[in-house]
C-alpha cells in the first residue's frame, strides 16, 4: 500500500520509509474479525533518517581520512559517529514499538 507521500520514491527513501513503517492488527466489525493496517511515516521522519544516514557516511569518510592524513585516531568525530549511530537505532525502535 503506497502513501501519497511516497508515488514516485525510487531507492533509498522508499526502502528507508518501508522499513519505518509500522504493522499493527485491527480488530473490526461485530465478529472481531482480526485485520493488519499500516502506519506510515511522516515526510520530516523519512527526510530526518535520510540526512541522519549521510551524516553518518560523511563522519565516516572524514574518520578514514583523517586517519590517512595525520596517522591517528580522532576521539571527537568517532564521538560524533556513535551520537548518529544511537540517534538512528532510537528512531528504528522507538518508532517500530
Amino acid at each position: 500500500m503506497k502513501s501519497p507521500n511516497a508515488v514516485g520514491e525510487r531507492g533509498f527513501m522508499s526502502k528507508l520509509r518501508r522499513a519505518l513503517t509500522k504493522r499493527v492488527w485491527v480488530q473490526l466489525g461485530s465478529r472481531k474479525k482480526l485485520k493488519q493496517i499500516e502506519l506510515e511515516p511522516s515526510n520530516r521522519l523519512v527526510y530526518g533518517m535520510y540526512f541522519a544516514f549521510i551524516a553518518l557516511i560523511c563522519l565516516t569518510i572524514l574518520e578514514a581520512t583523517y586517519i590517512l592524513v595525520l596517522r591517528s585516531f580522532s576521539n571527537e568525530i568517532f564521538a560524533a559517529m556513535s551520537l548518529v549511530i544511537g540517534t538512528i537505532l532510537g528512531t528504528f525502535f522507538g518508532q517500530k514499538a
